[in-house]
């Protein structure tokens, strides 16, 4: 595989400069002006130019297919010299409509247009669920195509990626573009044809891993000119050959928040091997010693900040056990860091909800979405840590190559934008991270959805019980209920009282995408239970059996509230889409962990309120103790994204001479 000059032009020289992080004066007068900007009639604005895109139809509509190509290699060519104007991207989404209809059926509606023009604009365009976020996408990314740069269509899974190059090929093929598809596993050689496809679907996984393997094989190379100059060097010119992509020009994510604020944080990380026997030894004795040690007497657990505190009698009994260890048990500190793993990894990790074991190995479950993560491995000693509590063969020590969070990767792209059901809530963070303004998207038929008060039990065992209890009252009319959890083990307990019932279900906790998107599809069928992890399905349209409508549609249970307000809403809209009938409820307890971790204080305040108030569990007292919960996790989960950013700054400002990835 040969290096393309210009691949190379695109990779060294655009898109990889970092917009700024502000801080003081200059953040407070960016905030400012990101509320003027919502004030200045986006979407009014949108919605004028999607109207006149609708009213071009009658132009195109009656020409035949000859004709039509015609007109969309003209505006190709137009677009390929940036030579457009407003006016001309109108009649280019004007037969990009058109093409749409006649070769997969699909022609545009009104707000998907205004959707298009917010996306071509780096925008975050909030649109509901099943409003057709993927149609949407088709037509910015054709025109993105046609100016010859490329285009990334950011996707949450790798079959959803698949999937959509797939079904919208047909689009592109005939606007004269291509598209591809990059997929985990994919070899080299592929990856690179992928990339230098007009669009390329890819998860953030799978962009951002292939963007740090690019940067370590680039190494010293920084500029166009410098690999010009490496072309005439045998051993740098092979180097050149291992880049796969061509520049971070122009992106549109799909489900925005997930992958731009909850994930934003997590590290990619590039590693090797760097095998260390008597640290992986450390870790299985600090495991096996952490099993001896007492909370609160010799240690302290901080729930809510997840932190893990020896106290005097602990540190005491530590230094005693290290009088007859050696190596890193002599050093104060060190042997402090290994037992405080070992603490946390015994506290915080879960079997069933944060992990799974399977094939005598750890598997990380991802907390947004509940799937398994099996090429993922936690960092600084933790996966080892939970691996000796699980008593199962350490995994080799390994170095990191190169690392990058999500948050300082996509602001390397030139252009970004984003689509979601759920971005308003989180309008202020998009602006001030990543300079991307959010304009809500009308639906393009009225919301039928029902949402009904929230239930809220005392404990555990009460909520389980109302939860049943519900199910099989939606089940007797006929109606279908999907019921979002957030943890395997949540799923299959849901699970086990479920089969007591002889009650038929599906679960989805952690399978394969392929599968649980076919599941998902199903679950609109009369009668169909569905226990899904968190937002299991997420992309894919849940469609209502014959009749259901009549019945009411798809009713959704909320099992545990979820950090963030966002989720929930997400989850809730699974349900009622593009006008259909549908219904959610959430039912709850006190016990939950959302409650004990972060709203513990308030738990108590409020039932003692209550009963001497007279008020049942689900007043609007308890209902604040669940809202006054998930702003602390809110405010908290900013925190800490502030933190990697700060980080990040101090990393480019202290480290000046290392590299900007």
């Amino acid at each position: 595989m040969q290096a393309n000059p210009s691949v190379l032009w695109h990779t060294l020289d655009h898109g990889v400069s970092e917009k700024p992080i502000l801080t003081g004066l200059d953040a407070v007068c960016h905030t400012g002006l990101g509320e003027l900007d919502r004030l200045s009639g986006r979407r009014l604005r949108f919605l004028r130019q999607a109207k006149r895109v609708l009213h071009l139809e009658k132009c195109y509509a009656d020409i035949n297919n000859g004709c039509l190509h015609e007109e969309v290699e003209s505006l190709r060519s137009l677009f390929r010299r940036h030579r457009d104007t407003p006016a001309d991207l109108e009649r280019a989404f004007a037969v990009i409509r058109e093409v749409a209809f006649r070769q997969i059926g699909e022609r545009p509606y009104l707000v998907q247009v205004m959707g298009a023009f917010a996306l071509t604009h780096g925008c975050i365009a909030e649109m509901g669920t099943g409003e057709g976020k993927t149609l949407t996408a088709t037509l910015p990314a054709t025109i993105a195509g046609w100016r010859g740069l490329g285009c990334h269509v950011i996707t949450v899974n790798d079959y959803l990626a698949k999937r959509d190059a797939q079904w919208m090929g047909d689009i592109y093929r005939f606007c004269g573009v291509n598209a591809a598809y990059i997929e985990q596993g994919m070899p080299q050689n592929h990856r690179h044809h992928a990339y230098l496809a007009d669009i390329t679907y890819c998860t953030n996984k799978e962009v951002s891993a292939d963007f740090l393997r690019d940067r370590i094989a680039l190494g010293a190379i920084k500029t166009s000119d410098m690999a010009l100059l490496s072309r005439f060097k045998t051993d740098a010119s092979r180097t050149l050959n291992r880049v796969v992509q061509r520049g971070l020009n122009y992106a549109i994510v799909d489900e925005a928040d997930s992958v731009l604020i909850d994930e934003s944080v997590t590290p990619l990380i590039i590693s090797g091997p760097a095998p260390n026997n008597e640290q992986l030894d450390a870790y299985a004795q600090a495991s096996s010693l952490s099993t001896s040690l007492q909370p609160d007497l010799d240690y302290r657990v901080n729930t809510r900040h997840r932190e893990i505190e020896l106290t005097p009698q602990g540190r005491d009994a530590l230094s005693q056990w290290a009088d007859a260890g050696h190596g890193l048990w002599k050093a104060p500190r060190r042997r402090e860091e290994l037992i405080v793993k070992a603490l946390t990894a015994r506290e915080f990790y879960q079997r069933d909800k944060h992990y799974v074991v399977q094939d005598k190995k750890v598997v990380i479950v991802d907390d947004f979405t509940g799937r398994l993560m099996a090429d993922r491995s936690w960092r600084d000693g933790l996966h080892q840590a939970v691996e000796a509590k699980e008593g199962l063969e350490l995994t080799p020590i390994k170095d990191t190559y190169a690392r990058i969070s999500f948050q300082r990767f996509f602001r390397l792209y030139r252009t970004l934008s984003g689509m979601t059901g759920t971005a308003w809530e989180a309008r202020r963070e998009f602006w001030s991270v990543y300079h991307l303004p959010v304009v809500v998207i009308p639906p393009n038929r009225p919301c039928q959805r029902k949402l009904y008060p929230d239930v809220i039990m005392r404990d555990q065992a009460h909520k389980w019980a109302a939860i049943l209890t519900e199910i099989q009252h939606m089940h007797s009319q006929g109606r279908p209920v999907l019921i979002g959890t957030r943890s395997v083990h949540t799923s299959e307990l849901l699970s086990r009282m479920l089969t007591q019932e002889q009650l038929e279900h599906e679960v989805l906790n952690a399978v394969r995408h392929q599968e649980e998107a076919k599941i998902v599809a199903f679950a609109g069928q009369a009668g169909r239970i569905t226990v899904a992890t968190n937002m299991a399905g997420r992309g894919t349209d849940i469609k209502l059996g014959p009749g259901i409508a009549d019945l009411g549609g798809l009713h959704v249970i909320c099992a545990e509230k979820n950090e963030s307000n966002r989720i929930d809403r997400q989850l809730f809209g699974r349900c009622a889409r593009q006008g259909d009938p549908g219904s959610a409820r959430a039912i709850v307890s006190m016990e939950d962990d959302l409650i004990t971790r972060h709203a513990a204080a308030q738990t108590r305040w409020a039932r003692k309120l209550s009963l001497r108030l007279g008020v049942n569990q689900s007043s609007a007292i308890t209902r604040s103790v669940f809202h006054h919960a998930q702003k602390r996790t809110q405010a908290l989960a900013r925190r800490q994204r502030k933190s990697v950013m700060k980080t990040d700054r101090w990393l480019e400002e202290q480290l000046g001479f290392a590299p900007t990835w």
